[in-house]
């Protein structure tokens, strides 16, 4: 799809092929394993193999690593990956638009969204659709470089969700919430053995939620359904197959967002209800899923993976985007762009590794080695009518009438292939009791062809990526880690000159310290960290109607702090800090709309004396950020747009009824906080005032 301004290119990265992050594999010895619901005990980040695709504990990987479960999700009823990923440390959620969020790390994009550790880059940098939380157990966030795995992207952080599995008991819920605006939700999730021995299991989740918004015209209707059949083809072999759908329907979503400026500079400031969309205005998509993984126990405790995965996304959708500056006394000022966009993109990704152990210098070590190949298809179309620019209202007085266009007088579009082959090794070295050392290399190669909305979309490169890490254990809770590692990402944006900009390049180097407590029911982390990232596209000018861009360098300094776990008997706790600064090769600041600032909080309270009764509360908080409009007003001054800083309060209460049935009421936005979503664009829009869910959920 093009962006909301005149035939803007595509933002279709070359690096969207297989990115891959292990964030499930499971140890060696397949005949130890247990079948286990994967419910963590609270709040507490389990072990993963994120990042170096070792099995590690929090306290054993040299990078910084959080995770928020399935108990956390339930409590404050995080239904969507954007509620979960805002009270993730670190990850600032850029909500630009009703139905398209961009998401940010460590100064940069985070572009790379996997399940079970496979998945491909944004095609068009952001998530497209709401993803449903229903049928994932936790989402795992590795922050900074993931070159080791994932091979391209951004020295940011990867988001990784990890589906739930069969359980070895039959074992299920049911729920229902209501919510403000006639919001409805049910949702159903079953599982256990399917034959007498248990030798084959499986699990079903089901999901469907309608309802309004306190925007104008917005309405969104989603359901989602996931399967999966685990089976054990006896001692040293498992099988699992499953499939997940979801489908999201959106009618008066908007393209684009509210101009935040009048013509004499002015900040604008609507009621927050307000839209731009048309009463015709709908997006459909349609999120298809398929996969095999094969364990096969080699004997040694050595273990040979086989990953399938195979993904079809397709949307469907008529849009209209405002455009132009209103005059403050007037509102006039502003113009039509309706368009309509189809597009299909299918990615298909395999990955084949081994991981063991092999003895040296008396010593016994860990490595992984393996390959993977990845292919995305994409085929896009956009229609455009002959009422572009027509002169609309003033917002105030939008009801989003608007004669639907026909959408027959040009069309433009683009269809491209990419191709990823990847090798990888990862080592951790056993240098001592307390001294391990991991190293890795990653070499892949990329080709694209096709076109992309009129340019060429040809690519063939390779890159050797390199990360190394190092961790030392002192008094049993401690460690003190170091790691670097590099990224890269290829683009397909055009310079002025309409010549393909060079692959970002990217770093991250981080120094810290990690401890864990009460029987590692607790894990606590301080991060100092500098992430570089060179040749950035961003936006600079138009040959003709085509927006071109410009490479930026930048580098990102700071420091991050999070505690997650059971901190006592009755109390949980998942909290984070991060600051940093992030300055071009200039020295000056970049980037101004992404905050310096931010902190996460999500607390669980149980009353010692009623324990049917937990209490619990949520706090985000941003500092200002400031947006620079490259615009000037009627008196020629440059046009700057300010969200000053803010928090928002959640709380929640849950009941337990009865040992299987609790009721849990969320109020967010307590305070009732105005404020724009996100800078990340030009245009913006204002957050959900103050709303309320009541939900009802029996276990068995």
């Amino acid at each position: 799809m093009l962006l909301p301004t005149a035939a803007v290119a595509a933002e279709a990265s070359a690096g969207s092929a297989d990115a891959t992050v292990a964030g499930d594999r499971e140890p060696t010895q397949l005949q130890k394993l247990d079948v286990v619901a994967q419910r963590e005990d609270g709040y507490t980040v389990p072990p993963s193999a994120t990042g170096t695709g070792l099995v590690l504990s929090p306290l054993e990987t040299p990078q910084s690593v959080s995770s928020i479960g399935r108990e956390q999700m339930d409590d404050f009823g995080l239904r969507n990956a954007n509620d979960v990923l805002a009270l993730a440390t670190g990850i600032n959620v850029e909500k630009i638009e009703t139905d398209r969020t961009y998401y940010s790390a460590r100064g940069f994009d985070v572009v790379n969204f996997q399940v079970d550790g496979l998945g491909l880059p944004f095609t068009n940098g952001g998530a497209e659709g709401d993803l449903d939380t229903a049928m994932y157990e936790r989402v795992e966030v590795l922050r900074g470089a993931n070159g080791l795995l994932s091979s391209t992207g951004n020295p940011s952080a990867t988001i990784n969700f990890v589906r739930k599995r069969p359980t070895e008991d039959l074992q299920g819920s049911a729920g229902v919430t209501v919510g403000s605006w006639d919001t409805r939700r049910l949702d159903a999730d079953l599982s256990g053995p399917l034959n007498a021995s248990g030798s084959v299991r499986g699990r079903v989740v089901a999901a469907g939620q309608d309802g309004d918004s306190y925007l104008d015209r917005y309405a969104l209707k989603k359901h989602s359904i996931y399967g999966i059949v685990e089976a054990d083809l006896g001692d040293r072999t498992r099988l699992s197959v499953g499939a997940s759908d979801q489908k999201n329907d959106a009618t008066g979503g908007m393209w684009g967002a509210l101009p935040l400026y009048y013509s004499d500079g002015s900040a604008t400031d609507f009621a927050r209800s307000t839209s731009t969309s048309a009463d015709w205005s709908h997006w459909i998509t349609e999120d298809k899923r398929g996969f095999l993984e094969l364990r096969q126990d080699l004997g040694a405790d050595w273990q040979l993976t086989l990953a399938l995965n195979y993904r079809r996304l397709d949307n469907d959708a008529q849009l209209f985007y405002v455009y132009g500056t209103p005059d403050r006394d007037t509102g006039l000022g502003l113009f039509s762009y309706p368009s309509q966009y189809g597009s299909t993109e299918t990615q298909k990704y395999a990955d084949v590794y081994a991981t063991g152990p092999f003895a040296l210098g008396g010593r016994e070590h860990e490595l992984v080695v393996g390959v993977k190949w990845g292919r995305v298809e994409a085929d896009q179309v956009s229609w455009y009518g002959n009422d572009i620019g027509t002169p609309l209202p003033p917002l105030q007085d939008w009801t989003g009438a608007y004669p639907k266009p026909r959408f027959d007088a040009f069309s433009d579009g683009a269809q491209f292939d990419i191709t990823r082959r990847t090798a990888y090794a990862t080592a951790r070295w056993n240098l001592s009791d307390a001294l391990k050392l991991i190293t890795g290399v990653n070499h892949t190669r990329i080709e694209s062809r096709g076109q992309n909305y009129g340019v060429q979309h040809a690519y063939d490169d390779s890159k050797t990526t390199p990360f190394v890490g190092a961790v030392y254990t002192f008094d049993s809770n401690y460690a003190l880690y170091a790691s670097y590692a590099e990224i890269f990402n290829p683009q397909t944006e055009l310079d002025r000159n309409l010549q393909v900009l060079d692959p970002i390049t990217g770093s991250n180097a981080e120094l810290g310290i990690k401890g864990q407590w009460l029987q590692q029911r607790v894990n606590a982390s301080f991060a100092l960290f500098r992430a570089k990232q060179d040749n950035t596209a961003e936006a600079d000018t138009y040959v003709g109607t085509l927006q071109t861009y410009k490479p930026v360098d930048a580098t990102s300094t700071g420091y991050e702090f999070d505690v997650a776990g059971r901190i006592g008997t009755h109390w949980q706790l998942n909290a984070g800090y991060t600051q940093l600064g992030i300055k071009g090769d200039d020295g000056r600041n970049v980037r101004t709309y992404v905050p310096r600032r931010t902190f996460k909080l999500a607390t669980t309270y149980t009353v010692p004396q009623w324990e049917a009764l937990k209490l619990g509360a949520t706090l985000t908080w941003q500092d200002a950020i400031v947006r620079d409009q490259q615009a000037v007003d009627t008196a020629g001054n440059a046009i700057y747009t300010r969200q000053g800083s803010y928090a928002l309060l959640g709380l929640m209460a849950q009941y337990a009824i009865t040992p299987r049935l609790n009721a849990t009421l969320n109020v967010y936005n307590v305070t009732d906080r105005k404020y724009i979503n996100s800078l990340y664009w030009a245009q913006g829009y204002y957050g959900a005032p103050r709303n309320t869910a009541l939900s009802l959920t029996y276990r068995f």
